[in-house]
């Protein structure tokens, strides 16, 4: 994941249309500690903050459509990577300085050029599957308040310029996915709150409906026989908690409780399958 990214950033950092200095520079991902000496040019691109951008969180699961039905998932992360971007020169003195001035200067101004990362640029993991969000890119902006000397101090090395770099990724840390058939139609079914009647289908395991299979309350014994359309009504009955029993042809038996009041008067059944 973050080897993808280092890579995407070199992709861009050597696009033929960057400056020839900054296209011919190293490219590096070391730690720029006392003992970093690189042999030539190089832009350094350290990546030292990886942290949940909760601007961005989105508590909400994702629904994707997949063949005929569909499939949730729990929402993505995005994470900010934050590299600290220096240039290095093997020269000496004043030239040196000069090297290394021009050079970070060329990465500001053409990493500035990319507020979203073309997907052109985009390597491994981060091509194939696609990100399912855009790569944002900010330039030179740190934290309120964030001092480097102790960051400095920790690699063992004098101060020097540098600017942050932090790349927003999309990273999926759960595998978890239910899948859900697709509505096929849309049954508008009505209860009269004068005539009230426990009612539904009987169905089988594909949502088709069973017709002649006895409906019996087991707690009065009513019982009804469903109709073509797998349809069944019991009059007479006080709102409660019961018990439905369905008996049909072909098909295991099946009791499900049900709570019978006004305003659920509609309850079906669906039979399991072999």
């Amino acid at each position: 994941m973050f080897q993808d990214l280092d890579a995407t950033l070199k992709a861009l950092l050597r696009d033929p249309a960057a400056p020839e200095f900054l296209r011919d520079a190293d490219v590096s991902f070391d730690t720029p500690d006392k003992d970093y000496k690189p042999a030539q040019a190089t832009v350094n691109l350290f990546l030292h903050e990886v942290t949940e951008n909760r601007t961005l969180r989105d508590e909400a699961r994702v629904l994707e459509r997949a063949g005929s039905g569909y499939r949730a998932r729990l929402p993505s992360l995005r994470v900010d990577c934050t590299y600290l971007t220096t240039a290095w020169s093997s020269r000496t003195a004043g030239m040196r300085a000069a090297e290394e001035h021009r050079l970070l200067g060329l990465a500001l101004v053409w990493l500035s050029r990319f507020p979203v990362i073309d997907e052109r640029f985009l390597q491994g993991t981060l091509q194939t599957p696609p990100q399912p969000y855009p790569l944002p890119a900010v330039v030179a902006q740190t934290r309120e308040g964030q001092a480097m000397g102790h960051f400095w101090s920790a690699l063992g090395v004098p101060p020097r310029p540098a600017f942050a770099l932090t790349v927003t990724i999309t990273v999926d840390p759960f595998d978890q996915v239910e899948e859900f058939a697709a509505v096929q139609g849309v049954q508008v079914r009505t209860a009269s709150p004068q005539y009230p009647a426990l009612a539904g289908r009987v169905l089988d395991h594909t949502l088709a409906p069973v017709p002649g299979a006895t409906v019996t309350v087991t707690e009065t014994g009513d019982q009804v026989t469903s109709g073509r359309d797998g349809g069944f009504a019991v009059e007479g009955l006080g709102f409660g908690a019961y018990h439905l029993r369905v008996q049909a042809a072909g098909h295991p038996d099946r009791q499900v409780p049900v709570n019978y009041a006004a305003e659920a008067q509609i309850h079906d059944v669906v039979l399991p399958g072999h």
